[in-house]
């Protein structure tokens, strides 16, 4: 597998009329599983436009499999998969049939798209259920048949914009597991637009965050997460008095009930707690490093600004 970078951007901009999406965006996207984030209007759906060939930068360039999508977009959009984020297949077409056309699309044979929309419906889980109209199905089903048409063409990226948009929890855990299938089986790198933190936590083996219209994290998750170790401090005796020392001591703290989180950078850090701790005359329950989650980075990162990249 190449060390190439699927998709790099270089200073992308993109404006709406008065409204700038993206202001000199810079990122790329690895081979696995990558987590888009940003908030509402961050331009998050505009990338994906931009991606597929539809939108033109203002400014910068934009590299699909090493192709400009502007200038070579047939070529790119063969090797691509893309599931909207938007619930708009026709009600009164078969899945079957919407997935095989897709594929057709793509340049697959009449004989071989038949074989791969099977394939990708009972994939999806929709074997049984690959011959419905679509306006007869749940919301749920919708879904699988989006990524069902999405994959059917053996794409070596899929973009997908909010998958698990609509379905309740047992259907958006049904849903994450197979996207992380997708590139666990069936080789496929997927890149995930979501405002859901906790599941791109969940499937996701890297991180685009969009803030301002800038790219504030472009990282693996875990080197995001453990960029600062935080220890979960678990107190017999004064707490407030073992925070003000810890704070003293230019620690970071912050409070739980009888529990402090403290920030550490070093072993000597966690030195100053236990003799904090014993100078004050407490007793510790308990003492366990404390793993950041994903919104914990989201927030710090866009509450400061800061920018923080990184490789596989």
């Amino acid at each position: 597998m190449s060390a190439d970078p699927i998709i790099s951007g270089q200073g992308v901009v993109k404006r709406w009329g008065p409204t700038t999406a993206l202001d000199g965006a810079s990122f790329t996207v690895q081979h696995g599983v990558t987590g888009l984030l940003g908030a509402n209007g961050a331009g998050k759906t505009t990338l994906l436009g931009m991606i597929l060939g539809l939108h033109r930068p203002d400014q910068g360039a934009l590299q699909v499999f090493g192709l400009d999508p502007m200038t070579a977009g047939a070529h790119v959009r063969e090797r691509l998969g893309y599931s909207p984020e938007h619930h708009v297949l026709p009600g009164d077409v078969q899945a079957f049939d919407l997935v095989r056309h897709i594929a057709e699309l793509h340049g697959l044979p009449r004989r071989d798209a038949t074989n791969r929309a099977s394939d990708a419906l009972y994939a999806v889980g929709l074997g049984e259920e690959r011959f419905r109209p679509i306006g007869t199905m749940s919301t749920g089903q919708k879904q699988r048949v989006k990524l069902a048409q999405a994959i059917a063409h053996d794409p070596q990226l899929v973009l997908l914009d909010e998958p698990t948009d609509g379905l309740d929890p047992m259907q958006r855990d049904q849903m994450l597991e197979l996207i992380r299938r997708c590139a666990l089986e069936f080789n496929i790198d997927v890149l995930l637009s979501s405002h859901l933190l906790e599941e791109v936590e969940r499937v996701c083996d890297a991180v685009v965050i969009l803030g301002g219209g800038l790219v504030v994290a472009n990282a693996p998750l875990g080197d995001l997460q453990a960029a600062r170790d935080a220890y979960l401090l678990d107190l017999d005796g004064d707490v407030d008095a073992v925070m003000k020392c810890l704070e003293q001591r230019l620690l970071t703290v912050t409070r739980d009930a009888t529990q402090l989180i403290v920030e550490v950078v070093d072993d000597a850090q966690l030195d100053t707690i236990r003799d904090v701790v014993a100078d004050v005359g407490a007793g510790i329950r308990r003492l366990e490093r404390r793993r950041r989650s994903l919104e914990d980075v989201f927030l710090e990162l866009l509450d400061t600004g800061q920018s923080v990249t990184g490789a596989r």
